[in-house]
Protein backbone atom coordinates (compact mmCIF):
# COMPACT_ATOMS: atom_id res chain seq x y z
CA UNK A 1 0.00 0.00 0.00
CA UNK A 2 1.80 3.11 -1.01
CA UNK A 3 -0.70 5.77 0.95
CA UNK A 4 -1.43 7.60 -2.32
CA UNK A 5 -5.56 6.78 -2.48
CA UNK A 6 -6.11 9.69 0.25
CA UNK A 7 -3.48 12.03 -1.45
CA UNK A 8 -4.74 14.60 -3.57
CA UNK A 9 -2.37 17.25 -5.20
CA UNK A 10 -3.70 20.80 -6.40
CA UNK A 11 -2.61 23.91 -7.24
CA UNK A 12 -2.61 26.13 -3.94
CA UNK A 13 -5.49 28.41 -4.63
CA UNK A 14 -5.90 30.23 -1.29
CA UNK A 15 -4.11 31.96 1.47
CA UNK A 16 -4.73 28.63 3.92
CA UNK A 17 -3.18 26.72 1.53
CA UNK A 18 0.06 29.19 1.03
CA UNK A 19 0.52 29.06 4.61
CA UNK A 20 0.43 25.25 5.08
CA UNK A 21 2.91 24.75 2.04
CA UNK A 22 5.44 27.92 3.71
CA UNK A 23 4.70 25.76 7.25
CA UNK A 24 5.79 22.04 5.44
CA UNK A 25 8.52 23.97 4.17
CA UNK A 26 9.27 25.51 7.34
CA UNK A 27 9.84 22.13 8.95
CA UNK A 28 11.71 20.15 6.30
CA UNK A 29 14.12 22.67 5.35
CA UNK A 30 14.45 25.15 7.94
CA UNK A 31 14.26 23.18 10.87
CA UNK A 32 15.16 19.85 9.27
CA UNK A 33 17.75 20.69 7.28
CA UNK A 34 19.03 24.10 8.94
CA UNK A 35 18.44 26.27 6.23
CA UNK A 36 18.80 29.98 7.06
CA UNK A 37 14.94 31.15 6.55
CA UNK A 38 15.90 34.56 4.49
CA UNK A 39 16.94 31.63 2.07
CA UNK A 40 13.88 29.34 2.30
CA UNK A 41 11.24 31.84 1.71
CA UNK A 42 12.41 34.41 -0.90
CA UNK A 43 10.78 36.19 -3.93
CA UNK A 44 10.44 33.47 -6.31
CA UNK A 45 7.08 32.27 -4.11
CA UNK A 46 5.10 35.29 -5.22
CA UNK A 47 4.92 34.33 -9.21
CA UNK A 48 5.01 30.95 -8.35
CA UNK A 49 3.08 28.08 -9.01
CA UNK A 50 2.70 25.98 -5.92
CA UNK A 51 0.86 22.85 -5.59
CA UNK A 52 0.26 21.68 -2.60
CA UNK A 53 -0.31 17.27 -1.12
CA UNK A 54 -3.00 17.38 1.09
CA UNK A 55 -4.55 14.21 3.30
CA UNK A 56 -7.92 15.53 3.92
CA UNK A 57 -7.41 18.78 4.84
CA UNK A 58 -3.93 18.86 6.14
CA UNK A 59 -0.97 19.16 3.51
CA UNK A 60 1.66 16.85 3.66
CA UNK A 61 3.19 17.93 1.10
CA UNK A 62 4.34 20.61 -1.54
CA UNK A 63 6.96 22.22 -4.49
CA UNK A 64 6.51 25.04 -6.59
CA UNK A 65 7.42 25.72 -10.15
CA UNK A 66 9.45 29.34 -11.27
CA UNK A 67 9.50 30.82 -14.64
CA UNK A 68 12.38 33.27 -14.34
CA UNK A 69 14.70 32.81 -17.22
CA UNK A 70 14.08 29.30 -17.16
CA UNK A 71 11.60 27.18 -15.41
CA UNK A 72 12.32 25.59 -12.51
CA UNK A 73 10.95 23.40 -10.17
CA UNK A 74 11.76 24.10 -6.52
CA UNK A 75 11.30 23.52 -2.88
CA UNK A 76 9.86 19.88 -3.20
CA UNK A 77 9.19 19.11 0.33
CA UNK A 78 7.13 16.28 1.94
CA UNK A 79 6.89 15.72 5.85
CA UNK A 80 9.33 13.14 7.18
CA UNK A 81 6.48 11.29 8.28
CA UNK A 82 4.64 10.75 4.94
CA UNK A 83 8.22 10.40 3.02
CA UNK A 84 8.24 6.99 0.82
CA UNK A 85 4.85 6.75 -0.17
CA UNK A 86 5.30 8.43 -3.67
CA UNK A 87 3.94 12.09 -2.58
CA UNK A 88 6.50 13.46 -4.13
CA UNK A 89 6.72 12.16 -7.68
CA UNK A 90 2.83 13.16 -7.22
CA UNK A 91 4.15 16.78 -6.95
CA UNK A 92 6.56 16.46 -9.62
CA UNK A 93 3.98 15.06 -11.97
CA UNK A 94 1.62 18.12 -10.95
CA UNK A 95 4.09 20.83 -11.72
CA UNK A 96 5.29 18.93 -14.82
CA UNK A 97 1.47 19.20 -16.16
CA UNK A 98 1.09 23.03 -15.51
CA UNK A 99 4.35 23.72 -16.95
CA UNK A 100 2.96 21.95 -20.12
CA UNK A 101 -0.45 23.52 -19.86
CA UNK A 102 1.83 26.92 -19.76
CA UNK A 103 3.97 25.55 -23.02
CA UNK A 104 7.08 24.72 -21.30
CA UNK A 105 9.12 22.37 -22.93
CA UNK A 106 11.82 21.42 -20.36
CA UNK A 107 11.72 21.94 -16.98
CA UNK A 108 15.08 22.31 -14.50
CA UNK A 109 15.48 21.50 -10.98
CA UNK A 110 18.39 21.65 -7.87
CA UNK A 111 18.55 18.36 -6.82
CA UNK A 112 20.41 17.77 -3.02
CA UNK A 113 22.54 14.95 -3.62
CA UNK A 114 20.88 12.44 -1.80
CA UNK A 115 17.51 12.35 -3.29
CA UNK A 116 19.24 12.07 -6.98
CA UNK A 117 18.02 9.07 -8.05
CA UNK A 118 14.44 10.19 -6.79
CA UNK A 119 14.66 12.42 -10.14
CA UNK A 120 15.88 10.23 -11.96
CA UNK A 121 13.34 7.85 -11.72
CA UNK A 122 11.02 10.58 -12.86
CA UNK A 123 12.95 11.04 -16.24
CA UNK A 124 15.41 13.61 -14.61
CA UNK A 125 18.77 13.55 -16.04
CA UNK A 126 22.13 15.28 -14.40
CA UNK A 127 23.05 18.83 -17.15
CA UNK A 128 25.90 19.95 -15.24
CA UNK A 129 28.59 19.99 -11.68
CA UNK A 130 27.23 19.31 -8.59
CA UNK A 131 27.29 22.77 -6.56
CA UNK A 132 26.29 23.75 -2.64
CA UNK A 133 23.37 25.77 -1.71
CA UNK A 134 22.21 26.73 1.35
CA UNK A 135 25.20 24.50 2.83
CA UNK A 136 23.82 21.65 1.01
CA UNK A 137 25.37 19.28 -2.14
CA UNK A 138 22.76 19.67 -4.86
CA UNK A 139 23.15 18.57 -8.89
CA UNK A 140 21.56 20.03 -11.76
CA UNK A 141 18.95 18.28 -13.41
CA UNK A 142 16.18 18.96 -15.97
CA UNK A 143 13.65 16.97 -18.10
CA UNK A 144 11.98 17.43 -21.40
CA UNK A 145 8.50 16.94 -20.57
CA UNK A 146 7.49 15.61 -24.36
CA UNK A 147 9.06 12.42 -23.02
CA UNK A 148 7.68 10.05 -20.36
CA UNK A 149 9.65 9.06 -17.54
CA UNK A 150 11.33 5.39 -17.77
Amino acid sequence: MTGQQHIEVRVASSTADMEAALAVRHEVFVLGQGVPLELEHDEDDAGAVHVVACDGATVVGTARLTRDGEARIGRVAVLSSWRRRGIAGMLLAALESEAAQLGIAEVGLHSQMYVQALYERHGYTVTGPGFVEAGIDHVPMAKRLDQPAP
